[in-house]
């Protein structure tokens, strides 16, 4: 793909590779649709962008509700009339063994990693159809050598791969090309944000240098992209090996804990902590992620926009029904976009807890109290 001004879409580009690839892209001639839940971080990728004379337009919102294909294909189209490739970035990881992880979050992993993307690419297919456009979908070497601990994340990244594939194979005739992309150990807020240590084992590449991979691989219209062929070699052979790596990797590439952040500080009544979690004696199980503890990843962010944990705190009734808009309005009264959307990433981290189960794009089902 030449540097004539075509139009990339980049979901997850608040921070990390798709932060990168934005910026990049932008450098290079495209016109550049950036799209993510964080309203400030996104602001920030944008106005880079625009200091270094490129053309953007943001969609703040989460990929996974309903009305977000819709809404990022029609702002791409309203700002620059035409899309000529869609990157599918957005991903987070949750911590856990897979049967020790809730159905909720075990579905949020599916919505995230694969329905969110396979509906964007329907939505956005009949127009990179008309240009020979092009879908491209971030994997993990772990969709090839799971690892214990990554939950669902192991299961969703395999199903996108195998998704890039079908989808190259049925959409070659319609000149769209799709490609899938290995990025490799990447340094990233991924591995902080699921509370774990990333790796030391093996270095980490920069962001920077996935994003120019990428851009590479779109230019040639690659099927597939490793971007750090040393860290796809490796994964490669750690499939062939299958039981025979099963060792090294269990005793080596787990996961660890990060160190626990310090806990939120609460004022009042909020002020009792909860006791920390522990494992309990008879099952060697860890115990359900305390309320505190859930809401770590997204601390400062509340208290920059002054959400006070006790209005989670108060709305975790089990068995009732949490609404954002409701809630939202309840807290706020008419609550702008940075606040709303920090109150929906506030119950992600819920949901993703156990605490909360989603009903709909934009519901939850209470599962258990803040002091269950």
């Amino acid at each position: 793909m030449p540097d004539n001004g075509r139009v990339l879409i980049v979901t997850g580009a608040s921070s990390g590779i798709g932060a990168a690839l934005a910026r990049a892209a932008a450098g290079a001639g495209y016109r550049v649709a950036i799209v993510a839940r964080r309203a400030e971080r996104l602001e920030e990728v944008a106005r880079a962008i625009r200091d270094g004379g490129g053309a953007v337009v943001s969609v703040v919102g989460d990929v996974t509700a309903d009305d977000m294909p819709a809404r990022i294909v029609s702002t791409t189209l309203g700002s620059f009339g035409r899309i000529d490739a869609v990157v599918n970035n957005a991903g987070s990881g949750a911590f856990g063994a897979l049967l020790e992880q809730t159905d909720a979050a075990i579905e949020a992993q599916w919505r995230l990693h694969v329905v969110a993307p396979l509906k964007l690419s329907r939505a956005a297919l009949p127009h990179l159809e008309a240009v020979r456009g092009q879908l491209v979908f971030l994997g993990s070497g772990i969709a090839r050598v799971p690892l214990p601990n990554y939950g669902a994340y192991a299961l969703a990244k395999a199903a996108i791969r195998a998704a890039a594939t079908q989808l190259r194979r049925e959409l070659r005739d319609r000149g769209v090309a799709v490609k899938y992309v290995d990025p490799g150990l990447v340094a990233t807020e991924f591995h902080k944000a699921m509370g774990i240590e990333r790796a030391s084992e093996v270095p980490a590449a920069s962001p920077d240098a996935v994003a120019r991979a990428i851009l590479r691989g779109i230019a040639r219209r690659s099927a597939v992209v490793n971007a750090v062929p040393l860290h796809t070699g490796v994964a490669v052979l750690g499939e062939w090996c299958a039981m025979l790596a099963d060792p090294f990797i269990i005793s080596r590439l787990s996961p660890r804990r990060a160190a626990s952040p310090p806990p939120v500080t609460l004022s009042g009544a909020e002020g009792r902590q909860p006791p920390p979690v522990t494992l309990s004696a008879v099952e060697g199980r860890q115990a359900p992620t305390s309320f505190e503890a859930a809401l770590a990843p997204v601390a400062r962010r509340m208290e920059r926009i002054k959400l006070p944990a006790q209005v989670l705190r108060n709305a975790l009734v089990p068995g009732a029904t949490v609404e954002l808009n409701a809630l939202a309005m309840q807290w706020a009264g008419m609550p702008n976009k940075n606040e709303r959307a920090a109150l929906r990433e506030a119950l992600d981290a819920l949901a993703a807890a156990g605490y909360l189960e989603p009903l709909g794009d934009e519901t939850w089902k209470v599962t258990r109290g803040a002091d269950t």
